[in-house]
């Protein structure tokens, strides 16, 4: 007999506090990571198991032996996309390059040209090893801070890979999969509450995982993600930089500090130093960081305490540093470029991110310093603070038909500029976002050079303030 619930019935805050308690916390891990991980890795066709104990093997040799393996791998995948993929069999093939030069020294890479998304978008297909139609795949699209965003195509065992880094690097900072974690996420305004329990339920079950859905930040918005952490007692939460740093301040403010949680993990946008700070202080915890992007998922981790900057994950890309005008970036840091290792539907090949840092090789690996990447600002709405990755995620996944967005703070309403997708509808979108955000905004639509760039790069933000 189905139990008839909504997911806000007043019951599941008290289940989720006994069950945050041992000994049923202790029992639900043990449940999630033997039982319930392999029956949904089964049910939904995965392999993400077995590439985690890879990576554990791969990460027990020392940097030194293993470089000669990635010198291979990155030969295998340039040999590869010169066979499979028509752009490079046609790039490569007119510059007479060898592959099996790699094996011996990386520095052969600087033969190739440079990967853009410009070349992307252009490309198309022709960036595709199969057509799409006949494999299994994930679309995954880009943002849009470092060029007009594109999208990327992952094979099965590309995503599986994706999955198994995050295991892994959750591990080596003392997560397994018997502790609880907490992801933040968007709540979308006027959305339905589902039944209890659903499909996403089983899932977060099974990754031992829960989520916060969080929209406003005022103080009403971070008390509830504050009430929230106290019942769940995650081991580990991940969010954007911009979020948990509000939530330090409202805690610095109310209670000076506190403790809910063991680690939060950033990503998705640049992660100040003053916000680490912070974050540590108030919170009362482990802040470890981490470099991923759309096109490759996660490629760098702060796997050692203490370590700076990020080890990058040599068994997933090999990265190096495209030339910048150094006088305007005031450091030796480059573009930070990658081959990918993994993804044999679309290979990239000395993909330029438009992410600056510094790669450092030293006897430990290789690693990422240095990085400046993604910017997300506060947005008031209507009076109510609001992260724009928050804005972001209702535009992409909620109005739809946007390729990209920008709000322009320097009048009163904000101005929200939309550069309308190919196969998005002008009136649709006014309508949808006039539903989402009554009179919050003065909407244009415009075309990509309209969009404000700031910053001695010309760098795209989602927020012009001045």
């Amino acid at each position: 007999m189905p139990l008839n619930l909504k997911a806000d019935h007043p019951a599941l805050p008290y289940l989720e506090w006994v069950g945050a308690r041992q000994p049923l916390r202790a029992v639900k891990g043990l449940i999630s990571a033997h039982l319930a991980y392999p029956v949904a890795e089964h049910m939904e066709r995965r392999e993400v198991r077995p590439k985690l104990t890879e990576l554990q093997r791969h990460y027990r040799v020392p940097f030194a032996q293993r470089l000669q393996g990635v010198r291979d791998r990155v030969a295998d995948t340039v040999a590869f996309a010169m066979q499979a993929v028509p752009y490079y069999r046609d790039t490569f093939c007119a510059l007479g390059f060898d592959p099996d030069k790699l094996r011996q020294d990386l520095r052969w890479l600087q033969d190739l040209p440079w990967l853009t998304k410009d070349i992307i978008r252009e490309q198309g297909d022709r960036l595709l090893s199969r057509p799409l139609a006949e494999v299994r795949h994930h679309a995954c699209k880009t943002g849009g801070s470092t060029g007009q965003s594109c999208v990327i195509h992952y094979d099965q065992p590309a995503a599986d890979h994706s999955a198994a880094v995050t295991l892994y690097c959750r591990q080596r900072v003392g997560k397994t999969q018997r502790k609880p974690e907490l992801h933040f996420a968007c709540r979308f305004p006027g959305d339905l509450v589902p039944p209890w329990p659903s499909r996403e339920d089983f899932k977060c079950f099974a990754m031992n995982r829960s989520n916060i859905f969080f929209g406003a930040l005022d103080d009403a918005g971070l008390e509830e993600i504050w009430a929230t952490l106290l019942r769940r007692r995650p081991y580990l939460i991940h969010g954007h930089p911009s979020t948990i740093y509000a939530l330090a301040c409202h805690i610095e403010k109310t209670r000076g500090s506190a403790r809910a949680f063991r680690i939060f993990e950033s990503s998705g946008e640049l992660m100040e130093d003053y916000q680490r700070h912070k974050i540590a202080q108030a919170l009362q915890c482990r802040v470890v960081n981490r470099y991923g992007l759309a096109e490759l998922g996660v490629v760098a981790y702060e796997l050692e305490e203490g370590m700076p900057g990020m080890q990058l994950l040599d068994s997933e890309a090999w990265c190096e540093m495209a030339p910048v005008d150094n006088a305007t970036v005031g450091s030796d840091r480059g573009e930070l470029t990658f081959t990918a290792l993994r993804n044999r539907l679309m290979p990239l090949i000395r993909y330029r991110s438009g992410d600056l840092g510094r790669v450092e090789q030293r006897e430990t690996g290789v690693y990422l310093t240095e990085v400046i990447g993604r910017i997300h600002d506060m947005v008031p709405i209507n009076g109510v603070p609001h992260a724009t990755h928050h804005i972001q995620d209702v535009l992409d996944h909620r109005v739809g038909g946007i390729q990209e967005f920008q709000i322009d703070l320097r009048s009163a309403p904000p101005v929200l500029r939309i550069v309308v997708d190919t196969h998005g509808n002008a009136e649709q979108i006014t309508e949808r976002v006039q539903a989402y955000w009554p009179g919050a905004f003065d909407l244009q639509f415009v075309q990509h050079a309209d969009l404000v760039r700031v910053g001695s790069r010309a760098k795209f933000r989602h927020v012009v303030t001045g």
